[in-house]
C-alpha cells in the first residue's frame, strides 16, 4: 500500500496515542492513526466509528500502515 493511498476503516481501539483501525478491503492490515496525524481541534473517534485518511508509511513484514486521518464518516 504506497504513501499517499486514501483509505476507509473501522475504529477497533482507541488508546491514549491515536486510533487502531482495520482498512476496508485489507483484512491483514492494521492501521494507526497518531494524536499528532489527526484534523486540528479533533477528539479522537470512538471505537466503531468509521474514518478515512491517507497512508503516510506502510511496514510489509508486520502489515502496519500508518495513516493520517482526514475525516470521520460517523460518529458511533
Amino acid at each position: 500500500m504506497p504513501a499517499g493511498t486514501r483509505v476507509t476503516g473501522q475504529v477497533v481501539a482507541c488508546p491514549p496515542f491515536g486510533v487502531f483501525l482495520r482498512i476496508d478491503d485489507v483484512p491483514d492490515a492494521l492501521g494507526l492513526a497518531d494524536i499528532g496525524s489527526m484534523p486540528a481541534g479533533a477528539s479522537l473517534p470512538t471505537p466503531g466509528a468509521r474514518i478515512s485518511g491517507e497512508v503516510v508509511r506502510h511496514t510489509d513484514h508486520n502489515h502496519q500502515v500508518r495513516i493520517r486521518l482526514s475525516e470521520w464518516l460517523d460518529h458511533s
